[in-house]
């Protein structure tokens, strides 16, 4: 028999949210290990608001926006505000009740902004790495070090000479601009839209952008984000960030650690600031028309050869940052806002790392 459709709504709904949500829906673990984290900022975010003066968008509920954002590749606040109003799922994850109204995306940027002066980021990475350590999923022993170049949100057409304005008036919202045969570089010329973007040429033969340059330290074990950060593009920032990322691993000098690292980190001067740091350098040779930093007594170990495979997972990192977390070309201007979404995607990536090693087999 035909079913009939019943074009009349009904009055009310007596299935909550809680219940449309299928119990072994993913999102299930990673908004536990979220409000588990945010449970411990509590404190921290009551110092970023005044006790008086009209409530404010919860910050809880701010981050958990956020990171739907990040982990759905939402292009834009506006469009994240749209698919809130009428998806349950995502107002169930937010926190927000079905007939609660969705925030206006302007006031919602505004709300951000607080978190993005604030170093919000860096406790929630913290947090979810001390989950991590809690469940003896972190190692501390072997590592890798690896950055990847993150384009800046500004076109080549901004990239002009520091000091003198452009004096094309033919469009001055998208003007003509040659520069075709003229020398630019970062000592003579900034970008007028992010004056912080350097711009970077990945190699021989490659294209010049403008961009950051992110950077990650990933234990070996799980292949989890151990520490990250982001610096400006230059050709030395892999090595010093890389060296700076060394020395925040706690208890480096009570045993022997190891890091893997590509080509580019093979040099005397990088290799010998790792051994004074009493890590072991893992280092890809480099011997194209010259010698390496490194030789027999490091190649010749089982560690060595274990390091160089494992190494290659940290690639996986930078290919989900880029692709679902939309940093490929960052949404924002600025080293300080760019690098805060980037150390949010960090933290976020191991959290859909957790999921998948805390789901039952």
């Amino acid at each position: 028999m035909r079913g009939e459709e019943n074009k009349q709504a009904p009055l009310f709904s007596y299935v909550s949210q809680e219940d449309r949500v299928p119990s072994d829906h993913p999102l299930r673990l990673i908004r536990k290990i979220a409000d588990e984290v945010l449970e411990g900022m509590s404190k921290r975010f009551s110092a970023l608001y005044s006790e008086v003066g009209r409530p404010s968008i919860p910050p809880e509920q701010l981050l958990r926006a956020l990171l739907l954002q990040i982990l759905y590749s939402i292009r834009s606040e506006r469009l994240l505000m749209e698919q809130l109003d009428y998806n349950l799922l995502y107002r169930w994850f937010v926190g927000l009740t079905i007939d609660e109204e969705v925030w206006v995306p302007t006031v919602f940027t505004k709300n951000r902004d607080r978190l993005l002066d604030g170093d919000i980021a860096e406790v929630f990475f913290n947090g979810v790495l001390g989950v991590a350590r809690d469940k003896k999923f972190l190692s501390d022993e072997h590592f890798t070090v690896d950055g990847t170049l993150i384009e800046a949100w500004a076109s080549q057409k901004s990239f002009q000479k520091k000091g003198k304005p452009s004096t094309n008036t033919d469009d001055p919202g998208n003007p003509t601009v040659n520069f075709h045969g003229e020398k630019r570089t970062n000592d003579t010329h900034e970008s007028t839209t992010d004056p912080e973007a350097r711009l970077y040429r990945k190699g021989p033969g490659k294209e010049a952008k403008l961009c950051y340059m992110g950077h990650v330290l990933m234990e070996n074990r799980h292949g989890l984000v151990y520490d990250g950060c982001l610096t400006l593009a230059t050709g030395t920032a892999e090595r010093e960030a890389g060296k700076a990322l060394v020395k925040g691993i706690p208890n480096r000098r009570n045993h022997r650690v190891t890091v893997g690292l590509d080509k580019h980190y093979d040099t005397r001067k990088f290799v010998r600031a790792m051994r004074l740091l009493k890590v072991t350098p893992h280092v890809a040779q480099n011997t194209t028309n010259r010698s390496s930093a490194i030789d027999g007594r490091t190649t010749r170990h089982l560690g060595y050869d274990i390091s160089q495979r494992r190494r290659k997972l940290i690639e996986e990192i930078f290919g989900w940052v880029k692709t679902i977390g939309l940093m490929r070309k960052a949404r924002h201007r600025g080293r300080e806002r760019v690098g805060w979404m980037f150390r949010l995607t960090l933290a976020l990536y191991n959290m859909v790392r957790l999921n998948n090693l805390l789901a039952p087999a």
